[in-house]
């Protein structure tokens, strides 16, 4: 229940949008511990080395974009090239073994020199099974990641192994992982923290519950649903072309649902400047969220003009109209 609607969105974000603190922390020390476990699998002599140096957080936990609830977390464990080199066509990369790799000539694709990706998958896979406190573990339906399950914690971790180049010419490594056919493509997880981490400083760190808030509302059942990946896209584009950012989120949210309405017809560049387009939705899904924007960005405005007007509990129950249920009654 709330009076205000400044109080009613801090409590909204606070019990249903944002991660619980004690949560978080227990989770990111289950994170550490599950990685110190992994950092011993090579312990196996048919396992391949682990690449310590390498091994990074990624995903909306680590950007610090995941809301409730909190159902995976992602790790990329890294992996020692054992004397292997790749090369890149138009479809996919490959990996290829030499005559001095000690580990990964176990892995590789029937009749040839071309690392598995599934194949390393699965060991992972027969790996983290005799982790203690394991539920379960298995390959996920896209076939780039190992997917575990322990029984003390409400939430899964998504397991990718992955590789990383040497410098290019421009001086610039990748990180080579799982494509889900059994070879492997480009990603670099540092330039979606970085570029998350830095917009967000711009803003006196404001723009993340803005995120956060628009995530929920997306993912209601009201409108097709856009990959989390292509929303933070959008927006952090948007925040990036803005010079502020407001502490108060619902000033923000007319601003960003004309901005969703608009630009989810277009081309959305990766600005990792590696995958392309990033915006796959259909175009009758295109539609419908494009009017489900406008159409909240015109009850925003009508939500803040109540507000302006002192008539709280009218604008709150506009908000509600916005947010669902969750969003805390007046009173």
């Amino acid at each position: 229940m709330a009076t205000t609607v400044i109080s009613a969105f801090n409590e909204f974000l606070k019990e249903s949008v944002n991660l619980d603190s004690n949560k978080t922390i227990t989770a990111r020390s289950s994170r550490d511990w599950l990685i110190s476990k992994i950092n011993n699998f090579d312990n196996n002599q048919s396992f391949p080395y682990i690449y310590q140096d390498i091994h990074i957080n990624f995903g909306s936990f680590a950007r610090r974009t995941k809301i409730r609830p909190l159902d995976d977390i992602d790790i990329m464990i890294g992996i020692k090239s054992d004397y292997c080199t790749y090369y890149e066509n138009n479809e996919d990369i490959k990996i290829l073994i030499d005559s001095n790799t000690a580990r990964l000539n176990n892995y590789t694709h029937d009749n040839t020199t071309y690392v598995n990706s599934r194949k390393i998958i699965n060991l992972f896979v027969s790996e983290l099974s005799k982790i203690e406190q394991y539920s379960s573990s298995e390959i996920n339906r896209r076939q780039e990641a190992a997917t575990l399950k322990l029984k003390s914690y409400d939430w899964n971790f998504d397991i990718v192994p992955c590789f990383i180049t040497v410098p290019d010419i421009y001086d610039r490594t990748f990180y080579l992982i799982p494509d889900g056919n059994g070879h492997w493509k480009k990603t670099d997880p540092r330039i979606d923290k970085n570029r998350t981490t830095d917009i967000n400083v711009k803003h006196d760190g404001n723009m993340l519950n803005v995120i956060r808030i628009v995530k929920y509302w997306q993912k209601r059942k009201t409108m097709p649903t856009m990959s989390s990946y292509l929303l933070e896209t959008i927006l952090l584009n948007y925040y990036d072309n803005k010079s502020y950012c407001s502490p108060y989120v619902d000033i923000e949210l007319e601003g960003v649902f004309r901005h969703i309405s608009d630009v989810i017809y277009n081309t959305v560049n990766d600005h990792k400047n590696i995958q392309g387009d990033i915006n796959n939705l259909p175009w009758d899904d295109r539609v419908k969220i494009s009017n489900k924007a406008l159409s909240d960005a015109e009850k925003v405005n009508l939500a803040r003009d109540l507000e302006e007007k002192y008539d709280y509990q009218k604008s709150i129950n506009v908000w509600r109209e916005i947010f669902g249920d969750a969003f805390p009654q007046y009173g």
